[in-house]
């Protein structure tokens, strides 16, 4: 593929409330489209009230955009799928800034629907509510097995790592028949094993978490509470690899809930830390840039090799509705 010209970069995110005035207007948006009883809303609200209404997501994007700040050369514009920064705003400021063409940096890095194709249909969305001058915007790749992000989330890994302890390594939880149309699992195992063998580590499970939708559709497991509790007598270090940087999926549903697990089963808890703006992950997303403006080589680490610049039509399908 040639080089290309562009005039940005824009760090795309899930957003998260900043405040309790924030939490349901935010969780609407998160659930538009989908039929979500009230009571499952306000449940998921107290989580957000544990941590004062605030989720920790902005402030992690707003760190990583800051490094990146002294990293590319670019100018660095932040959009959010759910909450303030939105897309559309964002993209609206960009073409009023003259920009026309973006790479654009999605905060996850692994093959779903809504950690991937999803993105790419806010992108195109907030792009058609701007109009004709919204820039350009195309996506670089998924990076499971960046060596950078594996270095990266080891580094996290290490200071917390226990000889004698099982490591879990925890990514968001899809139903079943999403995960049989696209990569998402066989990619967090790679990375997960990636990770395990940079740092010495032998015992090693993938679990998942905060599962949500009805009790009788099923979705990947196991369930990472359950997995601590079946660990024991082993301690247990959770790895919550799936998540580029804190948000309240992290800090309620592991720090709160699978820790209290491990209390009741007397299986002693420790939790690594994501990648957040550590500075071997904020040099991968300078590497994926230059993959597209200098063709500079597209590295990869494990059994697969680098994923494809463009996402396919068949790349992550959004879910039929039943």
């Amino acid at each position: 593929m040639p080089s290309m010209t562009y005039d940005a970069l824009l760090v795309v995110s899930f957003g998260g409330p900043e405040g309790p005035d924030d939490v349901m207007p935010f969780l609407r948006n998160v659930t538009a489209g989908r039929t979500v009883p009230p009571e499952r809303l306000a449940a998921v609200a107290e989580h957000y009230a544990t941590f004062g209404g605030v989720s920790p997501i902005n402030g992690h994007t707003r760190r990583l955009v800051a490094a990146l700040e002294h990293h590319i050369e670019l100018p660095i514009y932040w959009g959010n799928r759910n909450w303030h920064p939105f897309l559309a705003d964002t993209l609206a400021t960009m073409a009023g800034h003259g920009v026309h063409r973006a790479l654009a940096f999605v905060t996850s890095g692994f093959s779903s629907y809504p950690s991937c194709h999803q993105y790419l249909d806010d992108i195109a969305a907030a792009r058609a509510k701007v109009g004709p001058t919204a820039p350009q915007v195309d996506k670089l790749r998924v990076f499971f097995n960046h060596p950078r992000f594996i270095e990266a989330q080891a580094d996290r890994l290490n200071p917390v790592l226990d000889p004698d302890a099982r490591v879990l390594f925890s990514a968001h939880s899809i139903p079943l028949a999403m995960a049989a149309t696209c990569d998402y699992e066989a990619q967090l195992h790679e990375a997960a094993a990636l990770v395990a063998e940079q740092c010495g580590v032998s015992d090693w499970r993938v679990v998942y978490q905060s599962r949500s939708g009805p009790p009788t559709q099923p979705w990947l497991g196991p369930d990472v509470s359950d997995a601590i509790a079946d660990s024991a007598p082993h301690n247990v270090v959770v790895v919550p690899i799936g998540f580029v940087c804190d948000h309240m999926e992290v800090v309620f549903d592991l720090d709160v809930v699978a820790r209290k697990r491990a209390e009741a089963a007397g299986v002693a808890f420790a939790r690594a830390g994501t990648v957040g703006d550590h500075p071997a992950f904020v040099a991968m997303i300078g590497e994926l840039l230059h993959e597209r403006t200098d063709r500079a080589p597209r590295r990869a680490v494990g059994r697969f090799g680098p994923r494809d610049d463009i996402c396919g039509n068949d790349c992550c399908p959004q879910p039929q509705k039943p």
